[in-house]
């Protein structure tokens, strides 16, 4: 896409990234407000930044910011010892969508983890999510397997 760069997150852009998730209905009914989250926001900020294995990605279409990520490889035993890539937080600025900066973020991450070696890109969308299901599916990802999460 003409104009979009992506570029690692600097402590200045968190503000943005926690916009984008207030600016979620979903993650809105999710997580209900603690007080705490920016502390904890904060923490995990840090510890994206000092892994290496860990990318928090900020997504800028001519220099303005428009959406984020969280890009990690895991390695593993399985497949060979094959390393995965695994995308999080994929959200694009509500009035930024369907302009194709969601399908430029991932085919970038795509390309990162075809880079880095991986056997594969996987992600996990809430089941509330039918659009996102479509729009990951046409990109070419696969509904394979079921996923299980327990909240603690």
């Amino acid at each position: 896409m003409q104009g979009l760069g992506i570029r690692d997150a600097r402590e200045s852009d968190l503000s943005f990234v926690t916009g984008l998730i207030a600016d979620d209905a979903v993650a809105a009914a999710r997580d209900a407000p603690t007080g705490e989250e920016a502390r904890y926001q904060r923490e995990a900020f840090d510890a994206i930044a000092a892994d290496p294995c860990h990318r928090l990605l900020i997504a800028e279409l001519d220099a303005e910011r428009v959406g984020s990520f969280q890009l990690s490889f895991i390695p593993g035993v399985a497949v060979g010892g094959a390393w995965r890539g695994q995308v999080e937080f994929v959200r694009v600025a509500s009035a930024m969508r369907g302009r194709g900066i969601g399908e430029a973020m991932m085919r970038w991450a795509i390309e990162k983890c075809r880079a880095r070696g991986c056997y594969l890109v996987q992600l996990t969308s809430d089941n509330r999510r039918p659009a996102a299901h479509r729009f990951y599916e046409r990109l070419g990802f696969a509904a394979s397997h079921a996923g299980f999460k327990l909240r603690l």
